[in-house]
């Protein structure tokens, strides 16, 4: 009889023709779970329910975007926030000067606050956006508007939801990022607001001189994996540069029943038509003017009729089809960081260019600035520009140009740009050229 270590066990039998066979199904089966038309179908539901949120406090929807705006329908949608999940990271809360979000002030007025809707992937009860992101930015512009309302000055952190450390820390941060936004000198909503605060205790009624702003997280928690949830995907509108084909909220809310019919194999090419449909509808948009400048205006390259403007800076054009012209000027800059990086090379010529035609001639003369995003490369050339000519009033002054610039007073002609165009978000790499350059 064999000594008992020699015979088989279960453990010991290794079937690798199998265990691959179990390993691509089960890739199989989860690649199903994230299907196009389950992510669809999940928005929907998620949709609803913040629909439900806004009726029961009779509040409009906000999006934080760009996830938000999948959950409201553009008919119910009165605006938009940017709100970083990553300046409420642990260790890094912040208050950023790139996302103000003053447009929701005015708008807190006109109705008594606003549901803003986001949402996160499975394991998180709520995005950090939501949970750490807005109670700061409350916290900050309730003091900076109203220094003497010291009860209101609370951070409104989600009760029981962070440990008592992190709060602390929070809190402890509010007054420095107060002063900062101080020193920027964007605070042009003093009174704005009339008697409201922007963020109340949770016993006091609207209406009661208050603005409310209720954080919706849409998605239903998923504790297991999608398998198990019969279809349904939390934060299903989350990253959708990896799964929508192209689509984008506009189309697939005008296009719902559409999608709906149409098998998942073929949903790439009829994403690709609907959106190629959409863009030729909505091909020509304005600019945004930046306030308080009356002639400085930024747009996406090509989505602006730009003979409607007396100056045109392409950062992304051909530099030789330029060449000569008093009316144009090409950049041919690159796309993403190598554009950014390459910016600090291409400022002389956009402050030659400025000098010359805005400065020994008409200084009142529109000037356009574009790029492919109309949010980057654009709002750092833009950027520039203001820092050179332009003084705190708004008004062009070549002799600004002579003066010493810091990075407080860079950050309060970014502020501008923000605050009149409120989707422009310059990369760290743009900015770093910019700074470099000026300084």
């Amino acid at each position: 009889m064999e000594p008992a270590s020699s015979f088989l066990t279960l453990e010991s039998l290794h079937f690798p023709s199998a265990e691959q066979s179990i390993s691509q199904t089960l890739s199989a089966l989860r690649r199903s779970a994230l299907s196009v038309a389950n992510r669809l179908q999940s928005i929907e539901a998620d949709a609803a329910f913040a629909q439900e949120v806004a009726e029961y406090y009779d509040l409009p929807l906000v999006a934080n975007e760009r996830c938000g705006s999948w959950y409201i329908p553009p008919t119910t949608k009165v605006g938009s926030a940017y709100f970083k999940s990553t300046d409420g990271h642990t260790g890094q809360w912040d208050f950023s000067f790139r996302r103000l979000n003053l447009q929701l002030l005015p708008l807190a007025k006109k109705y008594g606050g606003c549901v803003i809707v986001d949402s996160t992937r499975r394991g998180k009860l709520m995005p950090d956006a939501l949970s750490k992101t807005i109670p700061i930015w409350c916290a900050v512009l309730n003091r900076a508007l109203f220094p003497s309302e010291t009860d209101y000055h609370e951070v409104h952190l989600p009760p029981n939801y962070l440990g008592r450390s992190e709060e602390a820390q929070i809190e402890a941060r509010i007054d420095g990022f107060v002063t900062s936004l101080k020193r920027a000198d964007r605070v042009p909503y003093t009174g704005g607001l009339g008697e409201s605060r922007l963020l109340p205790p949770s016993d006091l009624e609207k209406g009661s001189g208050y603005c409310l702003f209720v954080l919706c997280s849409a998605s239903r928690r998923v504790h297991g994996a999608e398998m198990s949830e019969g279809g349904y995907i939390q934060g299903a509108g989350d990253d959708s540069e990896a799964w929508a084909h192209g689509l984008t909220p506009p189309v697939f809310w005008a296009n719902q029943a559409l999608l709906k019919q149409t098998s998942e194999e073929g949903l790439p090419r009829l994403i690709e038509e609907l959106v190629a449909q959409y863009q030729r509808e909505t091909s020509v948009q304005s600019a945004s003017l930046i306030s308080p400048t009356k002639n400085l205006y930024i747009s996406i390259t090509g989505e602006t009729e730009s003979n409607r403007y007396d100056l045109v800076i392409d950062c992304h054009g051909d530099p030789v089809a330029s060449e000569g012209s008093d009316k144009r000027l090409n950049l041919g800059l690159a796309s993403g960081k190598l554009g950014s990086r390459d910016l600090r090379k291409a400022l002389d010529k956009v402050r030659d260019f400025v000098s010359t035609r805005l400065g020994a001639t008409d200084p009142s003369q529109s000037l356009l600035v574009t790029c492919e995003t109309g949010k980057d490369l654009s709002a750092g050339t833009l950027l520039a520009i203001i820092c050179l000519f332009y003084d705190e009033q708004g008004e062009f002054d070549v002799s600004q140009s002579n003066r010493s610039i810091g990075k407080q007073y860079i950050r309060q002609r970014l502020a501008w740009i923000v605050s009149s165009k409120h989707d422009v978000n310059p990369s760290r790499s743009t900015l770093q050229s910019v700074n470099a350059f000026l300084m």
